[in-house]
């Protein structure tokens, strides 16, 4: 196992794998870099350097339960950026973890970044308010935040229809694919995972999206019923100044795993322009 202790002594668990340009993957909600399977041995197959970590409270990091905020998140990844010497990054975020992007490379990359990929993305900001009044009710995230603390057991592995669209009619349902998720989601620490429900409902990150200019793909499925893409990915390619949108007709939340040929083939075209 390869860790790396960070400044205020949490331990982040990491895998750096291959030679080549170098992609940083940063998974999401309640996960952990176990998620990335599918797209980790495509870009090792083509000639890639991939790093990934389980973010602190989660999969094999340290279950600390403090400063479990976006900006938390992204000071931690530069970190582990800046202990391995990596420049010229690739960084890809999945839901919460596309926001942990956007917020690192915006404030803490310090020219090395090189693009980034947003998908199923949070950003700009899940939530509803009177300045995003077609967001997500805090009702919603109550509920979760709720199911979390007394049901997480049930609630992870219920979860897993909705966020791989296997309540569509139709649905090529994986048990397999259901169990991992859960194992992975059961692998963290309760706290984190509570508290991390703020971090990804409430941060906005519009100022953030504003202020990139490398490149940044927007990929996102039409049937994401987790982020819901009318007030994520339409909202963030509109906000930033070097962004390409590409939308999926009937994808779910959970595409990098059960779409993955079709978003491996899109990233490896952008990050190959």
């Amino acid at each position: 196992m390869s860790t790396l202790t960070l400044k205020d002594g949490t331990e982040i668990f990491y895998k750096d794998q291959g030679e080549g340009p170098v992609l940083m993957f940063h998974h999401g909600w309640p996960l952990s870099s176990d998620d990335w399977d599918a797209q980790v041995i495509f870009f090792l197959q083509k000639g890639y350097r991939v790093v990934t970590h389980d973010r602190r409270g989660h999969g094999r990091s340290s279950q600390n339960i403090y400063n479990h905020t976006i900006e938390q998140y992204a000071s931690d990844a530069a970190e582990l950026v800046e202990f391995l010497d990596l420049k010229d990054v690739v960084h890809i975020g999945h839901s919460t973890g596309g926001g942990e992007v956007i917020r690192y490379v915006n404030k803490y990359s310090n020219g090395r970044a090189k693009k980034a990929v947003l998908i199923s993305a949070i950003p700009p900001v899940m939530v509803k308010s009177e300045n995003n009044p077609d967001g997500v009710p805090m009702e919603v995230f109550d509920n979760i935040r709720e199911q979390t603390m007394n049901n997480r057991n049930q609630f992870y592995y219920d979860l897993t229809f909705p966020f791989y669209g296997y309540n569509r009619e139709g649905a090529n349902v994986k048990d397999g694919v259901q169990r991992n998720w859960w194992r992975q989601g059961l692998m963290g620490g309760i706290v984190a995972h509570y508290d991390g429900i703020k971090a990804f409902s409430e941060t906005d990150l519009t100022e953030d999206l504003k202020a990139v200019d490398i490149p940044v793909l927007v990929l996102h499925g039409e049937d994401d019923q987790i982020v819901p893409i009318e007030n994520s990915a339409i909202k963030s390619a509109k906000l930033l100044k070097n962004g390409k949108l590409i939308t999926y007709p009937g994808f779910p939340h959970g595409m990098p795993t059960t779409e993955h040929q079709t978003i491996n083939k899109d990233i490896l075209e952008f990050i190959t322009e």
